[in-house]
């Protein structure tokens, strides 16, 4: 099992002008502690549940950009895109550029969007349910099509795209990785089945069943549930001083009995330097063989 880092919150005590040193600080030890992949939210305001919307928040490409050049090792994404805050050749384009740039380190996380407050606050497109979905399927078949090198036009319900040419191509291969975020079972899991080589679900008590609903959208597509990378998102609080790392990696040996392989967390508590430095000492290697 491998443990990835999501920075939700952005807003930290020296406010804007020591943010990019801070992001800095904080991936960098992310790093240095073995965490496998970084992420940010694909928000323009701050999300409910999180902090007011007032809070610092970062546009996600941008920020991922930047989170490239001060990193080596660890993936890089958008945990998840919101599908209609970009047209779909422009987000293969900045997956594209972020992969070529950091050394072949990008996925693509998309899912079908949710926040209809941001999007009316920023005058960001957010049609109905139905058709943010139809526009998720077709954009995921237009970034397939422009990793594949095929530029013919694209013909869709809601995208026209007279020529897919995407140059230079990503260095990953055969595509950057597309992770489809959300555990809606009839369309978002099987998406994820038709299109996708990873999932992300919370680790709640239907994870089971989720996965379950998974792994029969794969059977009705001939697809092999075993390709397809299975992640959570979940808080770890192992403590301000560790003394919670026994019951945090038990939980994580829970879930990888499951099949899980991933789980992205944000960490709890006042210094999260001491909880990266902790899960990078006492976490990450006891669950390397799970």
């Amino acid at each position: 099992m491998k443990l990835g880092l999501h920075l939700p919150r952005l807003t930290y005590p020296g406010g804007p002008p020591t943010l990019g040193p801070d992001l800095a600080g904080i991936v960098g030890a992310a790093e240095t502690a073995g965490f496998d992949r970084i992420s940010v939210m694909d928000h323009v305001w701050q999300i409910r549940g999180v902090g007011p919307a007032e809070n610092d928040m970062l546009e996600a490409y941008t920020a991922l950009g930047y989170l490239a050049a001060v990193t080596k090792k660890v993936d890089l994404l958008a945990w998840v895109t919101a599908v209609v805050y970009r047209e779909p050749g422009l987000l293969a384009k900045s997956v594209t550029t972020l992969d070529v740039l950091s050394g072949g380190r990008a996925y693509l996380g998309i899912g079908a969007a949710w926040n209809a407050e941001e999007s009316a606050g920023l005058g960001l497109p957010f049609p109905s349910t139905g058709e943010r979905f139809e526009r998720l399927e077709e954009a995921l078949q237009i970034c397939r099509q422009m990793w594949s090198g095929d530029d013919s036009p694209y013909e869709g319900k809601h995208y026209r795209l007279a020529r897919t040419l995407n140059v230079p191509q990503a260095l990953r291969t055969p595509y950057p990785p597309i992770l489809i975020g959300g555990g809606g079972e009839k369309k978002t899991l099987r998406l994820v089945a038709q299109y996708a080589d990873a999932c992300n679900l919370f680790a709640g008590p239907e994870l089971q069943h989720k996965l379950d609903v998974l792994k029969g959208h794969c059977d009705d597509l001939g697809r092999d549930y075993g390709d397809i990378e299975k992640t959570v998102m979940q808080v770890l609080d192992v403590g301000e001083d560790g003394e919670k790392v026994d019951e945090t990696v038990e939980g994580l040996r829970r879930l990888a009995a499951l099949g899980i392989t991933h789980v992205h967390t944000s960490v709890r508590g006042p210094e999260p330097m001491a909880a990266l430095r902790i899960i990078g000492e006492q976490v990450i290697p006891a669950v390397a063989n799970f």
